[in-house]
């Protein structure tokens, strides 16, 4: 399916948008709309914020702050439900649903004690609401179709409104037909900023947000299958992959905030080379800091969100990744056998003429996998993309890297290119002459061949039943 025939489904609620009177229409905060896969600069409006202390605005890898406008002292947004297609790496493409031309939708800021009005069209081919993760609201605005609300029919624009009550990182994604629709991208990440100096919340001069989300596309395929679950091929952040995530980057000794949220059905322990960090937060809000311990790598379960902060102390180009192995591959096949020590020269060939995708590891592990030029179907994503300035990097999907540099202008997000590392201080060849082959143990020769031994018990002393 093209762009053009995915998106068409959007003519039918664009239509059906123009039943609301002119009157209504003119009340409404236009949509902006975004449909670069680029990392926007943080937005900053006048003022900060208008109300509030000010604050370092958030930078949403590969994604957006949703600009608003003041309406008698209500923030005003407005997310568009909507397909739309993505680029998840350079060429890449999939057909999703998201908000205002992305998925993720573009991530809404304020501060604490704003009150906040959001205007929701569904443009989708089905109906649809937003609940508001982790947010404390009326109970009529939590979003939960048939349950807090009627549903949003397509065509139709529903207003939520409430009070941000209290500082911390949350989501939002519908609360109908969920599994289709979470599967297909919708979802969006909410970051409410402290009013006042807050005892628990540090001052950044980097604030970073990502969601975590996954996808099932088919080789040659745009549309995800919707039903696999656990099953996904594609492990993405903010609907990328790598090498198209945008790299974090931070001046030498900055204080650096990077929000996680999970919206996949599976557990994600994020890891990041070279510091170590805290979990400053939750989706309950700040964490308080006796219980606040160094990590390099923190899990983070479905529906949760972990507010990672440390000192960009090292300089350096440091991996940061999910640490299950798999979900930095890239299109994964759960059918490819493990051909490790076996000749197959001269097999693949003639078996895949009869079978056109039939493919196997290769027999020496699957880094030859990452160099290889199979031709894939259109539109396919590659296992173990991205290079170096040393090779082939041999991953994919939930990898990118943190840039701390000591030249890094405060406020600069430009990517500073490869780190150049002192002399000294990079692992090198030792030139030793040709590896010894490695022998193989001999096997144990047994003491008796007809007498098998036999299993013994020795019971603990003090008799009655005893104890242990």
């Amino acid at each position: 399916m093209n762009r053009r025939n995915w998106l068409a489904g959007a003519a039918v609620g664009a239509v059906a948008a123009t039943s609301v009177s002119r009157v209504a229409l003119a009340a409404i905060p236009e949509p902006m709309q975004q449909t670069s896969a680029d990392t926007a600069p943080p937005w900053t409006p006048a003022g900060v914020t208008g109300a509030g202390r000010p604050y370092n605005p958030v930078v949403t890898l590969n994604g957006w702050t949703a600009p608003w406008r003041m309406n008698a002292g209500v923030k005003e947004f407005h997310l568009v439900a909507e397909p739309v297609v993505r680029e998840m790496a350079p060429g890449f493409m999939v057909n999703m649903w998201g908000y205002n031309g992305q998925s993720p939708g573009p991530t809404i800021e304020v501060v604490e004690g704003d009150r906040v009005r959001i205007y929701v069209t569904n443009r989708l081919p089905e109906h649809t609401t937003i609940h508001w993760h982790g947010q404390r609201l009326p109970n009529g605005m939590d979003g939960v179709g048939g349950m807090n609300q009627p549903q949003i029919k397509p065509g139709q624009t529903f207003v939520y409104e409430f009070v941000a009550r209290r500082p911390g990182t949350f989501m939002y994604h519908p609360h109908a037909d969920e599994m289709t629709q979470m599967a297909m991208g919708m979802m969006g990440f909410w970051v409410t900023h402290p009013r006042q100096k807050h005892p628990l919340i540090e001052d950044v001069q980097r604030d970073y947000c990502f969601l975590l989300n996954a996808f099932d596309v088919e080789p040659g395929s745009m549309t995800p299958q919707v039903n696999t679950m656990l099953e996904q091929n594609i492990w993405s952040w903010n609907s990328r992959v790598f090498p198209g995530i945008t790299p974090l980057v931070a001046r030498l000794g900055e204080r650096v905030r990077v929000r996680v949220g999970n919206l996949t059905m599976t557990n994600h322990p994020i890891h990041i080379h070279g510091i170590e960090f805290e979990v400053s937060g939750t989706d309950g809000g700040p964490t308080p800091k006796g219980s606040r311990w160094p990590e390099v790598t923190t899990d983070v379960a479905v529906g949760q969100m972990r507010q990672l902060e440390f000192i960009a102390d090292e300089p350096g180009d440091w991996a940061m990744h999910c640490h299950k192995s798999h979900h930095t591959m890239g299109a994964m096949g759960h059918g490819v056998p493990t051909m490790i020590g076996v000749d197959h020269r001269g097999l693949v060939a003639p078996l895949q003429r009869a079978v056109p995708d039939y493919m196997v590891m290769g027999e020496r592990g699957m880094a030859d996998m990452g160099e290889m030029e199979m031709e894939l179907p259109a539109n396919t994503f590659p296992m173990m993309t991205g290079t170096g300035p040393y090779g082939p990097i041999e991953m994919g999907g939930m990898f990118t890297t943190l840039k701390v540099r000591a030249d890094q202008k405060p406020g600069d997000y430009s990517d500073p290119g490869v780190y150049k590392m002192p002399p000294g201080t990079q692992a090198r060849l030792v030139e030793t002459g040709a590896a010894p082959t490695a022998a193989r143990p001999a096997a144990p020769v047994p003491t008796s061949t007809t007498t098998t031994p036999t299993a013994t018990v020795r019971k603990p002393a003090g008799g009655h039943g005893g104890h242990h």
